[in-house]
């Protein structure tokens, strides 16, 4: 074969195919005749397959063999990674193709792949190379076991070769190692050129990042090329030497700023005398970094790489810098330029190549101009450039425009010295204020002050600058004197003066100073603050104008002056008279009084005064004020004059003239009980006000009385502010109602109202309960009446106290039904704890009522109780039957007998049979001993001589199913319920009554040929013993099950199993035979087409023969035929499947007749839950009536919006921006709680302003993480730094509960935390609220909330209290002033608590949450009753009704195929659901009923081997049928809901 490559055979020698018929020699080495038979041309071959011979020609028997020889067994060279097929044009014509190309191949064992380095032998020199492809001629599609091939390879190292050769695989060293061949690689590339060294002979050394002044010489360079070796060359390894000569290239590259520029560039070749030579080089001049650049590159391309790689170089980094100074310019100045005022001279300093150089020390410049005096400080040395410091010129300006001038530069020791320049000098800043006149000036008091001002510079030039400049004079020296202020920005000169000069009290001339200074808004130039202020003396003299008003008066002969702004005292009304005023000028003299000065002297007590008394120098008299709080403001002013007088006149009380008395807090009293608050006595004047001096009185003066008062108790104390105290009031009588005291105080009386209450609870009682008598009860049943506990005090009268904790204290052997817990009282003073179900043993019990209270615990009367047991109450069951009857399925259990007991130990009498029955259900695996839903359920028989309270189950029915079972009594007479405990039992099958086979095994078909299949009736058929109701019966059913083979007809010719036998007996082991196997003897006798039976017959000795199980029979059909054997066993398979189609249509009509019931149940289900919907709708006022969807939508519509109404209407909401929605933030304080009310919203949110804001956290790392992602401008409040030991409980009571029990305080305190509405993490809110509001309270106003504060501090310390009104009174008692009032909600800027939903959205959100549930149980109702209607019209499809005629057809297919077969079966006619009867057609024996359809479906798998052939499964149309699989072995069906 061309495709066998023909190194195969030459492998290959010797015989390879013989045997006995070909002679062979005595040693049998060689043959003798086959030679001569090969070359025969009559000589037949024949090859022997599976022992049969088969005529064949040799040649291609061998050519065939060599080939699968050379495929799958030649493992000299494997070919793998078939790539394609190329051709080669290198080649000769006859072999340029077809080459195939492989990634590897595998040679003794070894793995030679592409990319992988080799060497090859027998070539001059040896080769060394990385395979490229490998290439085997032939037409080849895929891997390949074969001889020969050739390797293309590249040769290495690349480097010095890179050629490409193609080589014969036979030459490849396959024992040389990689480590071998690299290190020849590098052997190799060691000749190529590796480095540069170079050096300098003549010095001038460049060396790297050196810095070089411009100028300085690069000395010459000696250059050598070294390899790896450490050997000089001067050309490329190799035998083309005059092709591979090297060169060394040299650059100087200057780094300017648009780019890099190559100022030298030369190229060195090697001779055979001289090396690699540069020549020095004095042309680098310009400043910058410069490389110095060797390459080594190729003789003719100049290439600097070679084989990939690049040739050595060698590079040297420098720098030029710049050289010594030799010039100088003089930089760019800033103007203007004025006298006196510094400025900078810059001078830019050259190299003799005009690089920028930096100054030295030896550079000493000088400055000088025509007309001017120049100056300067020193030098400063600033990069390149020389800066004259603080150059100050001085010199006459004429005028303020300026004038020119000219300056020169000297540098000694520069080749250029000196440079020129102009420039223009303006007048300087002002140095100093030249003022006229120099001398003291006089002027009259009430004239001003006027000075010439001049600015000059340093130069005594006047001058002018910009920017705004003011010149101020200050007069000292008195009072009010002005100040006076000059712009001088224009011109530099003018006049200052100013407002005139008003002196008071000036009797003699007085000498002020004037201070002149000059004012810059704007230092533009350098030297203002210096100008010194210049001082001036001024002598004001007085003048004749009034400057001050003396009053005094005149009372009982007394003259009394009056000073500037006194208070004068005066009873209250009283007026005083005889005021004199005097005007005095600046020197002290008297002014008279005419009318022109009387006509400007104006008073506010009097609006039109006398002139005549003015002209006397009087005045009217004042009047004082009724009101000890009211102070009278009087004023004298003199118009035009400046001079006015002021004094206060304040009313003091007059005489004692009534007495007020008043209760201070609550006025009423307790029976037996010293009043809490104290009255208060208060003395007034005629006018009403109070008369704080009472000097004259004293407490014993005052008198108190009343009905039953107990005087001797009385205290009067004397209080500030001319209060008296009344304490200690009590009566001491036990009558409630008002009564009246009255005081006296000399002839002064008043009286006070009190009201007597109820004193404080001392006392409990039970009411309808004597203490004397025992209270009879039965066990478990109620109390007759509630237990009801009244507070009384001492005097039997009932206390009316809320919220005072009251606990029943009992015998723990008693229990109540509902526990007992702490009950607090009512406002009637009742605590109510209903009636209450006793649960004890028989025997007396004691329980006593007890009020606790913050001064300590009340006990109540003891109530005795007893507990007998209830005779009509059962409370046991003893269950009494025979353990070790058997309990056998289907059959009688044994009798049990159950008593039922009553509390009392005795039988109950009131038991009836219809109260307890028995319950008894199928234990599953794993499964608790609690009772089912579904269980079966017995009664007790009933006689006419039965005891009562005993009660027997007799012949009750067991299960059919075996198995593990459960037992309970159950005993309910409608009120009590009991229950047994659960018995376990054991139920055995019955006796067996057949032999059933697990798989129906169907119609075998035989013969009796000699192939085994054939003959071959069950090959694997297991039967089991069972019991009348299928239960599988194994215990002691041991012995053997006899099979044997039987005619109908009684035809002798009967068929014979292997062994010439008509019978076997099988071992039966725990009720279970296998049948395995069970062939016929070939050539048999036999009937052709005979039916014969397989008889199966049990044998055991626990059967009794009396009982003894009907033998199974197997029905199979004999042949003497194969081929009609197959025609048969064919029928018989049709048979098969014609039974297993009928089951089906079968088990659908069951199926649809069960779920129509179904269906029925669940439209009544349905229905009962819309009925009871619709009662819960009609609670909240909604019509009920709503029968369908659209109905019930539309309602739930109307619902939503009005829900949706209220939740868009306008609510209170916090204005504050939310927390971040993070782990471990709780959100902030705003936030957290909700306030219903809006005054209790607004002062609470004042109160909290300042927590508002607040951030609460879980943990103190993430307030950090909040904090300082804010930069500290967000509040945060950790949880977890909380000390909570220390915060107040929640809900602990009022703080007057504690120290006064039955006080009823005004005005509705309540605690501002139960104000306060939670929506998310109440107990973590708690904690935050409970620190910062601790025990706020709230009360309605502030007259209410002192009088509670008043109270409690007499007892404990009183906490805050807020008032609904807005007022806040701290808990240091400090009330009023703007910060204790809270501001209006809207200025509040959105930091207020929000209000909660209204009661109405929740209850919105309960009749829509009703509503769709109506909705839902309307659309199941409807969709049952769809589903049911569609199931009935679905019986009357016709659909249906053709599956019911196609049964039929099967049933007469079936019979017809029997009839073929010679089986023939009478089977019932199926009935149609038009005629109403159910369908219940049976295709077998009833016994076989049992088996499930898919059971049946297979039934013929394990006969002669065969499979039945599927059959088209009637479809369903319903859906709820798709949903519902059968899932029984017993034959029938259960559901599974969707």
């Amino acid at each position: 074969m061309k495709t066998l490559p023909i190194e195969c055979y030459n492998r290959i020698s010797g015989v390879l195919w013989t045997d006995d018929k070909f002679q062979v020699s005595t040693n049998k080495l060689t043959f003798i005749d086959l030679e001569m038979k090969l070359r025969d041309k009559q000589t037949t071959y024949s090859r022997i397959i599976n022992g049969q011979e088969k005529r064949t020609s040799i040649e291609k028997e061998f050519t065939n063999w060599i080939k699968e020889c050379h495929e799958q067994l030649d493992k000299q060279i494997h070919f793998s990674g078939f790539q394609g097929k190329i051709t080669r044009p290198d080649l000769p014509k006859q072999r340029q193709f077809p080459w195939c190309v492989y990634k590897q191949v595998e040679w003794d064992a070894k793995v030679f792949k592409e990319g992988q380095l080799v060497r090859i032998m027998r070539t001059l020199p040896i080769l060394h190379g990385t395979i490229n492809r490998i290439l085997l001629f032939g037409d080849y599609d895929g891997d390949v076991y074969a001889t020969g091939g050739d390797l293309e390879i590249t040769q290495e190292p690349r480097s010095l070769y890179a050629e490409v050769k193609t080589v014969p695989l036979s030459k490849l060293d396959r024992l040389a190692s990689p480590q071998l061949i690299k290190k020849y690689i590098e052997e190799e590339e060691a000749k190529l050129p590796d480095k540069l060294v170079i050096t300098w002979p003549d010095g001038f050394e460049v060396t790297q990042n050196e810095k070089r002044p411009a100028g300085k010489t690069i000395g010459d360079m000696k250059v050598e090329i070294l390899n790896k070796k450490g050997e000089k060359i001067s050309k490329l390894p190799g035998t083309a030497a005059v092709s591979k000569k090297l060169l060394v290239e040299l650059k100087v590259i200057w780094h300017a700023g648009p780019g890099d520029q190559v100022i030298v560039s030369h190229i060195s070749q090697h001779g055979k005398n001289w090396p690699y030579w540069f020549r020095k080089m004095e042309n680098i001049k310009n400043m910058g970094n410069y490389t110095l650049q060797l390459q080594v590159v190729l003789n003719e391309s100049g290439g600097n790489t070679y084989a990939g790689k690049e040739l050595p170089s060698h590079k040297v980094k420098f720098s030029v810098t710049e050289a010594e100074p030799e010039k100088f310019t003089i930089g760019l100045l800033e103007g203007p330029f004025r006298v006196g005022v510094p400025f900078n001279i810059p001078l830019d300093l050259h190299d003799e190549f005009n690089n920028p150089t930096k100054p030295t020390n030896k550079l000493k410049p000088t400055i000088e101009g025509s007309g001017l005096d120049l100056q300067f400080i020193g030098l400063q040395f600033k990069g390149n450039t020389l800066v004259m410091k603080d150059v100050v010129a001085k010199g006459t300006i004429p005028s303020s425009a300026g004038k020119n001038f000219n300056i020169t530069v000297k540098m000694p020791g520069l080749l250029e010295e000196s440079q020129a320049m102009k420039i223009r000098l303006l007048p300087g800043p002002p140095a100093e204020l030249f003022v006229e006149p120099e001398d003291e000036i006089t002027i009259e008091n009430g004239t001003p002050v006027s000075f010439k001002v001049q600015l000059r510079d340093v130069a005594g030039n006047v001058t002018s600058v910009d920017g705004k400049q003011s010149v101020v004079c200050k007069l000292t020296g008195a009072q009010s004197l002005p100040s006076y202020s000059m712009d001088c920005s224009s011109g530099g000169t003018g006049t200052l003066t100013g407002d005139p000069i008003f002196l008071k009290k000036i009797k003699e001339g007085q000498i002020i100073t004037a201070k002149i200074d000059l004012q810059v808004v704007i230092y533009m130039v350098e030297g203002y603050r210096n100008v010194k202020s210049v001082e001036r003396r001024v002598k004001v003299i007085p003048s004749g104008r009034i400057s001050d008003i003396i009053l005094s008066y005149q009372k009982e002969g007394k003259t009394t002056p009056v000073e500037l702004n006194q208070e004068i005292q005066m009873p209250a009304g009283e007026t005083l008279e005889g005021f004199i005023m005097k005007l005095i000028d600046e020197a002290g003299r008297d002014v008279e009084i005419d009318d022109k000065l009387a006509n400007k002297i104006k008073i506010n007590w009097a609006s039109k005064p006398s002139k005549d008394i003015l002209l006397k120098g009087q005045l009217p008299g004042v009047r004082a004020s009724t009101l000890t709080q009211e102070i009278k403001y009087c004023h004298i002013n003199v118009v035009d004059c400046n001079v006015d007088f002021s004094f206060l006149v304040k009313a003091i009380p007059g005489e004692p003239n009534t007495m007020k008395c008043q209760c201070m807090g609550m006025n009423t009293v307790g029976v037996g009980q010293y009043l809490a608050s104290c009255i208060n006595v208060q003395v007034k004047d005629k006018f009403g006000n109070d008369i704080e001096d009472m000097e004259k009185i004293n407490a014993a003066d005052i008198e108190v009385k009343g009905e039953n008062l107990i005087e001797k108790d009385i205290t009067v104390t004397k209080s500030k502010g001319g209060l008296f105290l009344i304490n200690n009031v009590k009566f001491s009588d036990g009558k409630l109602g008002r009564r009246e005291l009255q005081v006296s105080l000399k002839d002064l009386k008043d009286y006070v109202k009190l009201e007597v209450v109820v004193g404080p609870t001392s006392q409990l009682a039970v009411i309808d309960y004597d203490p004397e008598q025992v209270i009879m009860v039965y066990n478990e049943n109620k109390l007759p009446s509630p237990l009801v506990v009244q507070l009384f005090d001492a005097f039997d009268n009932p206390v009316k106290e809320a919220d005072v904790k009251i606990q029943i204290t009992k015998d723990p052997k008693i229990k109540f039904i509902p526990t007992p817990g702490p009950v607090k009282t009512n406002k009637e003073g009742k605590a109510d704890f209903g009636i209450f179900t006793v649960t004890a043993l028989r025997g007396t019990y004691e329980i006593q009522p007890k009020a606790f209270r913050s001064n300590g615990v009340i006990a109540g009367p003891k109530l005795k109780i007893m507990v007998q047991p209830d005779p009509t109450r059962p409370s046991e069951m003893k269950v009494e039957y025979d353990s070790k009857a058997p309990f056998i399925a289907g059959e009688k259990m044994p009798d049990v007998t159950v008593k039922v007991y009553a509390e009392d130990e005795q039988l109950l009498t009131t038991a009836k049979s219809g109260h307890i029955s028995m319950k008894l259900w199928k234990s599953e695996p794993g499964s608790q001993d609690s009772m089912p839903n579904k269980t079966l359920s017995f009664t007790p028989d009933t006689t006419k001589k039965q005891t009562a309270g005993i009660f027997v189950f007799r012949d009750k029915k067991l299960p059919e199913e075996a198995g593990s079972h459960n037992i309970m009594f159950v005993y309910y007479d409608g009120k009590h319920q009991v229950f047994s405990n659960v018995i376990h039992i054991a139920v055995d099958p019955a006796t067996p009554t057949e032999i059933f086979p697990i798989q129906q095994p169907g119609t075998p078909t035989v013969s009796n040929t000699r192939n085994v299949a054939s003959r071959c009736v069950l090959r694997n058929l297991q039967l089991q013993l069972r019991d009348k109701y299928g239960n599988h019966v194994t215990k002691g059913m041991n012995g053997s099950v006899q099979v044997e083979i039987l005619s109908n007809d009684h035809i002798p010719e009967i068929p014979k199993f292997v062994g010439n036998n008509t019978s076997l007996n099988l071992t039966l082991a725990g009720g279970v035979c296998n049948l395995q196997n069970l062939t016929l003897q070939e050539s048999c006798p036999g009937v052709d087409g005979q039916e014969y039976i397989l008889r199966c017959t049990v044998i055991c000795n626990n059967i009794p023969k009396t009982k003894a199980v009907p033998p199974y029979d197997i029905s199979f059909l004999f042949y003497n035929d194969a081929k009609k054997q197959s025609q048969m066993a064919h029928l018989s398979k049709e048979r098969d499947n014609l039974q297993n189609a009928i089951r089906t249509y079968k088990s659908l009509f069951e199926t649809t007749e069960q779920l129509i019931g179904e269906l029925k149940i669940s439209v009544k289900e349905t229905e009962q839950e819309v009925s009871n919907i619709r009662m819960n709708l009609s609670k909240y006022k909604i019509n009920p009536n709503l029968v369908t969807v659209e109905g019930v939508e539309k309602q739930l519509q109307l619902v939503t919006d009005e829900k949706d109404l209220i939740l868009n209407s306008n609510r209170r909401i916090c204005g504050l921006q939310p927390a971040p929605m993070e782990p471990d933030v709780l959100g902030k304080i705003g936030h957290l709680a909700l306030i219903e009310d809006q005054a209790i919203s607004r002062v609470l949110s004042w109160h909290m302003s300042s927590d508002m804001d607040c951030v609460v956290t879980l943990t103190s790392s993430k307030a950090k993480e909040i904090y300082h992602r804010t930069h500290g401008k967000q509040q945060v409040l950790p949880l977890d730094s909380i000390y909570k030991k220390n915060l107040t409980e929640w809900k602990k009571p009022l703080p007057h509960v504690k120290f006064k029990q039955n006080w009823q305080p005004p005005g509705n305190p309540v605690y501002a935390r139960d104000l306060l509405e939670f929506t998310q993490d109440m107990e973590k809110c708690r904690i935050v609220f409970a620190m910062l509001l601790g025990d706020t309270l709230i009360l309605d106003d502030l007259d209410t909330a002192n009088a509670y504060r008043q109270e409690i501090v007499k007892f404990t310390h009183c906490p805050t209290i807020l008032t609904r009104d807005g007022d806040r009174i701290r808990s240091n008692g400090k009330f009023g002033g703007l910060m204790n009032k809270a501001l209006p909600l809207e200025k509040l800027r959105g930091a207020v608590f929000g209000s909660p939903l209204p009661k109405a959205y929740h209850e919105k959100s309960t009749i829509i949450e009703t509503l769709q549930s109506l909705k839902t149980a309307i659309e199941k109702h409807e969709s049952a009753k769809h589903e049911l209607q569609e199931q009935m019209d679905t019986m009357q499809t016709q659909e249906m009704q053709t599956k019911y005629q196609e049964c039929k057809e099967a049933e007469k297919q079936l019979s017809e195929l029997e009839e073929k077969l010679g089986m023939g079966t009478p089977q019932k006619s199926l009935t149609s659901p038009r005629s109403g009867s159910k369908s219940t057609t049976a295709l077998d024996d009833p016994k076989k009923q049992m088996q499930s359809p898919a059971q049946n479906s297979a039934s013929t798998s394990a006969v002669n081997g065969s499979t039945p052939n599927s059959f088209v499964t009637p479809t369903r149309t319903s859906k709820r049928i798709a949903h519902m699989t059968p899932v029984s072995d017993d034959g029938r069906k259960r559901f599974r809901r969707n």
